[in-house]
């Protein structure tokens, strides 16, 4: 079996994803990953313990783990870091009261090595809610200017009216794509491509 073959075959293998949704609880996760899987959003429960959810987004697979974020949970949600490619924080941006509480969560889950490199995005949820905290307010609230250790990017979003929530997984999957599988393979096979036609074996 060639060289070319063995990547074509990995190249098709790398087509699934990992993500972790976690936020306090009432923020909207499961209400997000409903409309976004086009089920009914009415009468969900509060989550007590996790979901999950497989469904194809372009090319990908994506395995989405929805975790319960009561705060009984939270000590639970190490349980779930194992192969995490990437991690939406879901913000309830009426809660101003926990903002705090938010934020101590979110900084603690970032130190965590099993979570290291993974793509960050922060779901600002209830947009469609009048008197709600801006996405700048809760970018200082949260303190994400402070975030070096991870990719991140903040978006205003309703779970109801879906308003950015397809947009905010397209930049996910984009970004976890462009981390974990276009470098590795693509520059071995742009090596490959400019290497003697005799470093090449395809038998």
């Amino acid at each position: 079996m060639g060289l070319l073959t063995i990547i074509r075959k990995n190249r098709q293998k790398e087509k699934e994803m990992r993500i972790l949704f976690l936020g306090l609880d009432n923020a909207g996760k499961t209400t997000i990953l409903k409309k976004l899987n086009g089920e009914d959003i009415t009468g969900i429960s509060p989550t007590l313990g996790f979901n999950i959810k497989t469904f194809v987004h372009g090319r990908y697979t994506l395995n989405v783990w929805d975790v319960g974020g009561q705060r009984t949970l939270r000590p639970y949600w190490r349980n779930y870091f194992e192969q995490t490619d990437a991690i939406v924080w879901v913000v309830d941006s009426g809660d101003r009261m926990r903002m705090k509480d938010c934020k101590e969560e979110l900084h603690s889950l970032l130190l965590e090595d099993r979570l290291a490199g993974a793509s960050l995005l922060i779901f600002a949820n209830k947009q469609d809610i009048p008197g709600t905290m801006s996405t700048a307010e809760i970018r200082e609230a949260l303190d994400l200017s402070s975030i070096k250790s991870h990719q991140w990017r903040i978006l205003s979003c309703s779970a109801m009216t879906g308003h950015n929530l397809v947009e905010g997984l397209d930049w996910v999957v984009e970004d976890v794509a462009g981390r974990l599988y276009y470098s590795a393979t693509d520059t071995l096979y742009q090596g490959l491509q400019a290497a003697p036609i005799s470093m090449i074996r395809t038998d």
